[in-house]
């Protein structure tokens, strides 16, 4: 459901629960005639043949929201969904990953993450993360054998902004106690594929596993309860932009609810509609325009801070062509 949301209480966030990474790829006329296995394996080249087989039978390979075989031929057109299963390895290799910080002390990091950059490495792909990157520039980072060290909360791959790491185990447990709480305040910008008429909106509704494509969340009676604020602070010709704030911090949350009410976020293929998609390829737009700006929290001494990451470079550029054609 929908509500108008005048005045409405300060919003808390909660963690993302997501246990695989999503990919979307989108086969074009050099592909035409492939098999699944080699066009996946030809677009993600760290994952081998054998293991991207055994994850096709698994499901978690799909074309156009369906399980196929490994020797189906994709055709130009198709949207291929890939999900690769979270993983445990006993060790993260550090790599000089540039990391633009914002924040640093003794216990906690905080940085901007680039749209592009995973969070932390899975099956197949165990470098090239922000995880490799922190490995790298803090060595003392408290690991607890983890492939996830300090990782509190997450950020899709293609969505930018603010995150904060824990360097160690007292703020990694200051960190997860504020998010479990919900004390935590997330601010995103959100500009989506429709001209919204309301000023501000409220967004209740709970957020489960696509129970057609295990790659999708949907709004499910069954979910986990979810709810999202928005204010309108600009209107195009054919989109706005949207300030967010979230209550929970469901797995694709706000992509969720904006597609759910109509104004998918622009540039989103997993969610987008054809309409959404043509509106995305006028502007050049070739990630999600999703943008984590703001969180505020208690630092592990007790300081409540608020950190601020200015907006991607390529989203301020879409801004500027939308502008310019409204």
């Amino acid at each position: 459901m929908i509500h108008p949301a005048p005045g409405h209480d300060k919003p808390r966030t909660n963690e993302d629960d997501r246990d695989h990474e999503l990919f979307n790829l989108h086969p074009d006329r050099s592909h035409l005639g492939l098999r699944l296995d080699r066009y996946v394996a030809s677009e993600l080249g760290y994952l081998s043949r054998t293991y991207l087989q055994a994850m096709i039978g698994d499901g978690l390979v799909l074309v156009d929201g369906q399980s196929r075989r490994a020797a189906f031929k994709v055709t130009p057109g198709q949207h291929v969904t890939v999900a690769i299963p979270e993983t445990t390895v006993a060790e993260i290799e550090a790599e000089n990953i540039p990391l633009a910080i914002l924040y640093d002390d003794l216990e906690v990091v905080v940085v901007n993450k680039p749209a592009g950059l995973v969070v932390h490495p899975a099956p197949g792909h165990p470098s090239g993360t922000l995880v490799n990157g922190l490995v790298f520039h803090f060595p003392d980072i408290s690991i607890a054998g983890s492939t996830r060290p300090g990782i509190v909360h997450r950020l899709d791959k293609d969505t930018s902004g603010v995150m904060i790491v824990a360097k160690t185990d007292r703020a990694q447990t200051s960190l997860v106690e504020q998010w479990q709480e919900r004390t935590v305040e997330k601010r995103y910008l959100a500009l989506v594929a429709s001209v919204i008429e309301e000023e501000q909106a409220t967004i209740d509704a709970p957020i489960g596993r696509d129970p057609v494509n295990r790659l999708r969340m949907a709004a499910l009676r069954s979910g986990k309860d979810a709810v999202s604020h928005f204010t309108v602070l600009a209107r195009y010709a054919d989109a706005s932009l949207l300030d967010v704030t979230i209550e929970t911090g469901r797995t694709h949350q706000i992509r969720v609810h904006l597609a759910m009410i109509g104004a998918p976020v622009l540039g989103d293929r997993l969610y987008g509609t054809p309409k959404a998609i043509d509106i995305a390829a006028k502007y050049a737009v070739d990630r999600q325009c999703l943008h984590a700006a703001s969180l505020r929290l208690d630092l592990p001494g007790g300081e409540r801070r608020t950190f601020e990451a200015p907006l991607a470079m390529d989203l301020e550029a879409v801004l500027m062509r939308v502008g310019e054609a409204s």
